[in-house]
């Protein structure tokens, strides 16, 4: 690989979710804050929605890591499940031996113990579920009934869905109308801007070990900002095509050529890039035809 070859200690631009890699950009920044002060608050359910490849799932993480000793966390990453598999798998979490549980009612008296022994013992459980646009309505409503289990002063569970924009769409439907009313907190993560860009290069490759002058030209990185429209996942992809390139030409950076190589090779990037060009060729056409309309010429 091209680690030695750019005196690297690891990948800077790994699609998978590393919290050493956090970058604490803007959006991301106070999406975490939101986060923290909420489930701090104690009472609702709390949401996150991000495109695709915008860095949920990193946040997620990121959260994990940073709530302390008084809070116990389960996390469910994929929960395209029934209310039934919901059930068994938050049981899971919470180390509840489920094999020979197969009566629901007796699952959640269970469950209801376990929750109102964490609470004696001053944990707060918080039940994160990534990907959430992918649960089933039924098992949305599920995931509400769980949290009306509560003492006369507490609420035992407290819930962070992170979704896709299709998880608004899910929660305005008439049949979650109560679970969307219990919304407290909401936070739509953001897409980078060009700025925040090489706040995000530079972040990713100082971690990884790169510490003299700039590794990408300042032209490839406008190339890679509107091939990748802000979007994280997209970003890293397009980072370590263009330096398996510069590594393979023998070259000590990337320069905007090697970047649209890169981005020749990647489908959805290269189909991105021609959409805006027949963007461009339509105005530029509209504008001719508008001329020659005003010059009385048709």
């Amino acid at each position: 690989m091209y680690l030695e070859h750019f005196k690297l200690n690891e990948l800077p631009f790994g699609l998978t979710p590393n919290t050493g890699f956090f970058c604490h950009l803007k959006g991301h920044e106070e999406a975490l804050n939101v986060l923290l002060f909420s489930i701090r608050s104690g009472e609702g359910f709390i949401k996150i929605i991000g495109e695709v490849g915008s860095g949920k799932t990193l946040l997620c993480r990121k959260l994990l890591d940073s709530l302390g000793n008084e809070f116990f966390t389960a996390y469910i990453p994929n929960p395209d499940l029934n209310p039934i598999e919901l059930r068994r798998a938050f049981a899971r979490e919470l180390g509840i031996d489920v094999a020979k549980l197969q009566d629901q009612h007796e699952l959640l008296t269970i469950i209801y113990h376990r929750l109102l022994q964490l609470h004696e013992h001053g944990k707060q459980v918080i039940l994160l579920l990534d990907e959430a646009q992918a649960l089933p309505l039924e098992t949305l409503e599920a995931v509400r009934l769980l949290t009306n289990i509560e003492t006369e002063k507490n609420k035992l569970l407290q819930v962070v869905l992170f979704g896709q924009p299709e998880l608004d769409d899910h929660l305005r439907k008439p049949q979650l109308r109560q679970l969307n009313q219990r919304v407290t907190f909401s936070y739509y993560l953001p897409l980078m801007t060009r700025e925040d860009l090489d706040t995000y290069l530079f972040h990713r490759l100082a971690v990884a070990g790169f510490t003299t002058g700039a590794m990408f030209a300042e032209k490839a990185r406008d190339t890679l900002f509107r091939a990748s429209r802000g979007v994280p996942r997209i970003v890293n992809i397009l980072c370590h095509k263009a330096l398996l390139v510069a590594y393979g030409k023998g070259e000590g950076k990337v320069t905007n050529k090697i970047m649209r190589i890169a981005i020749m090779d990647t489908e959805f990037a290269k189909v991105s890039h021609k959409k805006w060009i027949w963007i461009l060729i339509s105005i530029f056409i509209f504008m001719v035809l508008f001329l020659y309309k005003i010059q009385g010429i048709i």
